[in-house]
């Protein structure tokens, strides 16, 4: 039987998804506008919608009287390193739990599992204590350890789902072939999996650069700061300077939003390869 949707019902689903659409966008546009407002102009009454003088006063500012551009690339080093770590282990995690049988392979799935649904805070005290041993609390590197076992997790339990989506068929083929166990893997399933990598990694990505509690606790000293802490800082016991927040907002919301637009094929392929066995 074939569902033919009736009009009246085609204009109350155009009409939803538009006011959904509305709804969502509206604080991005909102943080936008704000960014390019005078001081003295963002509260200002009557309200406005539209910058009576459109300046770029809070983003000069942003860079002179800040080190926003340290912020950035720290944001950007440890998002980086710590997403591809995690992807790169989780590749192998993901295909052993795949591919072989073993002993308490259903418990190490349900643990992975749990690990999403305990609240960070919960082991915030132990991990503290565990990184001030270590001396790495108010480093990077300690913070590139700390996303990585946060993500590897998730993206084992997601490349899981797409290495048991892919044949033994091919990776057989090829190790009658002459390759080994890893060279097949390698070879053979990475590129047709890539899709599913690739968006694993820009989920890894997002999380760590938008991540704000475990780095506001870790993070001390200026130079080590990233983003969403260095944002957190506007916010004072007596004052919030929102235009200059407004502005390191957009700039921190557009590094994601170029990567989701040039990925996007990439992210749907991904998202989708496991909705058709084999």
């Amino acid at each position: 039987m074939i569902f033919r949707e009736t009009v009246p019902a085609k204009v109350v689903r155009i009409a939803f998804l538009a006011v959904w659409l509305v709804v969502s966008l509206f604080p991005l546009y909102w943080i936008t506008v704000t960014s390019f407002k005078a001081p003295g102009d963002i509260f200002a009454q009557p309200l406005t919608y539209w910058p009576r003088a459109a300046t770029l006063e809070n983003y000069v500012g942003l860079f002179a009287q800040s080190d926003f551009g340290v912020y950035v690339w720290n944001s950007l080093l440890v998002s980086t390193v710590a997403a591809l770590t995690a992807t790169v282990i989780s590749i192998f995690s993901g295909y052993v739990l795949a591919r072989f049988q073993f002993r308490g392979k259903g418990v190490l799935l349900a643990a992975f599992f749990v690990t999403q649904m305990v609240p960070a805070f919960i082991a915030l005290g132990p991990l503290y204590l565990m990184m001030t041993r270590l001396e790495l609390v108010d480093t990077r590197l300690g913070l590139v350890l700390v996303y990585i076992g946060i993500c590897i997790p998730f993206c084992t339990v997601m490349l899981r789902g797409f290495f048991a989506n892919v044949p033994d068929a091919l990776e057989e083929a090829a190790m009658i072939d002459g390759c080994s166990r890893t060279g097949a893997l390698f070879r053979v399933i990475v590129p047709v999996m890539m899709p599913g990598i690739v968006a694993s990694f820009i989920f890894n990505f997002v999380n760590c650069w938008n991540e704000l509690f475990l780095s506001v606790t870790l993070m001390n000293s200026d130079e080590n700061l990233t983003l969403p802490t260095a944002i957190n800082g506007f916010i004072s016991s007596f004052n919030v300077e929102w235009g200059p927040m407004a502005a390191a907002a957009v700039l921190t919301v557009v590094p994601t939003m170029l990567l989701f637009a040039f990925a996007s094929r990439w992210i749907v392929q991904g998202l989708t390869a496991g909705a058709v066995k084999g």
